[in-house]
């Protein structure tokens, strides 16, 4: 299973990963997210890696859940933010209007573009009305088995499609940025935040 193959690259290169991504500074992204929040509000940091973006808005004063598909991952960001972070897959996300918004960075990139449109009704779900939702993915066109994970690339009409198929969910921005990982700013990422129909 697709799923399979790349939870078992997460727990393969848990300590690699962690080096590459728990210090990159992503504050940018982080704040444009919390700036659609209340101060306090209950955060999803959802597929959450070594725990970085959780870290982070505990610092700020949010409250946060955090969960992720690999048992290393899970465990390393337990460690990192002193949560009690959920071994869960997205498909998994099974929550009525819980949280006031869910972060998901470079994380449901993973799931197949088939099965996106259920991980997306999950999300709008598991949001209170008018919540907000910040996703990431890889800008194109590309969808399989990269560098051993699964890969699903979008661009704004792919995900505008998908986002139809789910419903009940509005983009209020959009924008592309480079990685932010030293030596990959040539990659580019296709950022959207999301708002839940009131």
């Amino acid at each position: 299973m697709k799923e399979d193959r790349t939870i078992a690259y997460y727990d393969d290169h848990a300590q690699q990963f962690t080096t590459d991504t728990l210090d990159v500074v992503f504050t940018d992204i982080q704040d444009r997210f919390l700036a659609q929040l209340q101060p306090g509000s209950l955060i999803l940091d959802f597929g959450c890696g070594p725990g970085r973006d959780s870290r982070y808005f505990l610092q700020k004063g949010y409250r946060v859940e955090a969960c992720d598909g690999s048992a290393k991952m899970v465990r390393t960001a337990s460690e990192n933010t002193g949560l009690p972070v959920r071994q869960m897959l997205f498909s998994e996300l099974n929550e009525t209007a819980r949280y006031d918004g869910i972060f998901a960075c470079a994380s449901i990139l993973h799931v197949p573009s088939a099965d996106l449109p259920d991980v997306f009704c999950r999300m709008r779900e598991a949001v209170k009305p008018g919540g907000i939702l910040y996703v990431s993915f890889k800008y194109g066109d590309f969808e399989g088995i990269r560098n051993g994970r699964y890969f699903t690339d979008l661009k704004e009409d792919t995900l505008k499609s998908l986002l139809q198929d789910a419903g009940g969910l509005r983009i209020t921005e959009q924008w592309i940025t480079g990685d932010v990982r030293p030596g990959r700013e040539e990659e580019k990422w296709l950022n959207v935040l999301l708002k839940k129909s009131k």
